[in-house]
């Protein structure tokens, strides 16, 4: 499968506007193919000419001027078919007007700009919560050059992380495919940065599923979060409060 097909694929699978879209264009084409493929077996027209009675009707009439066969029963099978191709392509054109001008499209087609970013991605960084501390070390890294990626599931938050340009993914970072939309086995490092313990281990344990090489750092509360972070395979946890003592302390 080539690439662009790949990421076509995948953006089907998580945007529901495109999948919305698609939907009725499938519809005219089932009834273009019912319409040519029924006038050719009812009135065993050529398939240019079924494909033509679909664009221009009185040429039925016209056709069985000179020939013999089932006329009325081609009308009416050509006014069934007729009537769905209106049905579905108003459906068509209802559908594309209210998502252009519902800014819909755009937002979609960013969408699948930023997921072929991430997918071009190699050795990035991934940061799971975009709160005051994710932010915090989203921002540091960027600074230093490296690539990030955040994954952060409130919408609020996930925003302001594209406000930041920032590549994101919005969902459940502990959700495998929410981590490998973000690219997780090509990731050098993941960040569990979220203010709850519990969450950053299960994304700990999700992440060293998907990529048993990327290096696992993860936010606990305390030092008892701590010792089970490095029993599910954490490689560095760091505690905010310890950290920022220590830095007071140094600062003395």
């Amino acid at each position: 499968m080539t690439y662009d097909r790949r990421i076509l694929i995948d953006a089907l699978a998580h945007r529901p506007l495109l999948r919305r879209m698609v939907r009725p264009l499938v519809a005219v084409a089932a009834f273009v193919v019912a319409g040519v493929g029924g006038f050719s077996a009812l009135a065993g027209a050529s398939l240019v000419d079924a494909a033509f009675w679909l664009l221009d009707p009185t040429s039925i009439e016209l056709h069985y001027q000179t020939h013999e066969g089932p006329a009325t029963l081609v009308k009416a099978y050509a006014i069934v078919i007729l009537t769905g191709l209106i049905g579905t392509g108003l459906w068509a054109g209802e559908t594309f007007v209210s998502a252009a001008f519902g800014g819909q499209i755009r937002e979609e087609l960013d969408q699948m700009k930023l997921q072929r970013e991430i997918a071009e991605l190699e050795s990035h960084i991934i940061v799971c919560g975009y709160g005051t501390f994710g932010k915090t070390v989203a921002s540091r890294l960027r600074e230093m050059g490296r690539d990030v990626v955040v994954v952060e599931s409130k919408e609020a938050q996930f925003q302001r992380a594209l406000d930041a340009d920032l590549l994101a993914v919005e969902g459940d970072a502990r959700r495998e495919d929410r981590l490998e939309d973000a690219g997780v086995e090509r990731a050098a490092t993941v960040v569990g940065a979220i203010d709850d313990s519990k969450v950053n281990i299960q994304i700990a344990i999700a992440s060293s599923r998907l990529s048993p090489d990327a290096k696992l750092v993860v936010r606990a509360g305390d030092q008892m979060d701590e010792a089970l972070a490095r029993r599910a395979g954490a490689d560095e946890v760091i505690v905010p409060e310890i950290v920022s003592g220590e830095q007071v302390c140094s600062d003395l």
